[in-house]
């Protein structure tokens, strides 16, 4: 055997080592799911349920598991809206206006260290504040406070995607008469739809899953997003393996699924931003 063919067996043999690490707490996670709750409770684990049932999915269902759903999917999709228009827009402002002293770079550094502080920082003075103008225990609160995480991270992406566009373009525009809103909408939104696509998948699973600021701001069990109801399935004394797995395959699909459709858009503007 050829040092050439060496290689690609140890390659082929390096890939699947590292597929089958990837797949293997996906495929138990699956598995697990559709066991008896005596079967998960085995002293020695079996590889795949001898007994198939659907039973832990129906219990997370008639556990309300659609309402918290229904709640995280609101809550993550207007989360991610809001923080790509206003990052949209501020990006630009940036990206193609000189502020005074230095203000834009200023700006987008204050924007990261808000973004690198520990989410339990804010925690406190965004609850008193909430609390004094009434959005506590509210989705809408809920939607503006996860800001906190979402926009910083829209605006530092769209902003490299904005900085990439060929200004020549507006300039055209500008000599041709287009508005500034028009020059924004035809032109600027179209180029950069590409890289507003991959941010916003990034953004949705941000708010997803996101955990503290729900844990904290939201009282009333019909208003609790996915990751807090999740966390009903871990016991003092019992933890619901089955359940616990049903809803987290539950809680994967949508980002799957969404994913899935954005792809080409995602890749597309991945290869934009590198330009």
């Amino acid at each position: 055997m050829s040092s050439l063919a060496r290689k690609g067996v140890v390659f082929w043999i390096l890939l699947a080592v590292v597929v089958l690490l990837v797949l293997a707490p996906i495929y138990w996670i699956v598995a697990t799911s559709f066991k008896t709750p005596t079967e998960n409770i085995l002293p020695e684990p079996t590889l795949y349920p001898h007994v198939f049932t659907l039973r832990n999915y129906v219990q997370v269902i008639e556990a309300g598991i659609l309402r918290n759903f229904i709640n995280s999917l609101f809550v993550a999709i207007t989360a991610t809206v809001v923080s790509l228009v206003l990052s949209f827009l501020a990006a630009y402002a940036l990206g193609r206006h000189r502020f005074p002293l230095g203000l834009n770079s200023v700006f987008l550094v204050w924007v990261l260290v808000v973004k690198i502080l520990p989410p339990i920082v804010l925690a406190i003075p965004l609850y008193t504040l909430f609390t004094r103008v009434g959005l506590i225990n509210s989705l809408w609160g809920l939607i503006i406070v996860y800001q906190v995480y979402t926009l910083p991270y829209c605006l530092w992406i769209v902003f490299g995607f904005i900085k990439a566009l060929p200004v020549e373009f507006e300039e055209a525009a500008t000599i041709d008469g287009a508005s500034r809103t028009r020059i924004l909408l035809s032109i600027v939104l179209p180029l950069t739809g590409g890289g507003l696509v991959a941010t916003s998948i990034f953004s949705v699973i941000i708010a997803w899953n996101e955990f503290l600021f729900a844990l904290l701001f939201i009282r009333t069990p019909a208003l609790l997003t996915l990751p807090l109801k999740i966390v009903n399935f871990i016991g003092e004394y019992e933890t619901l393996w089955g359940e616990l797995m049903a809803v987290g395959i539950l809680a994967t699909l949508p980002i799957l699924l969404f994913s899935g459709y954005v792809y080409k858009r995602l890749t597309t503007g991945f290869s934009m931003g590198l330009r």
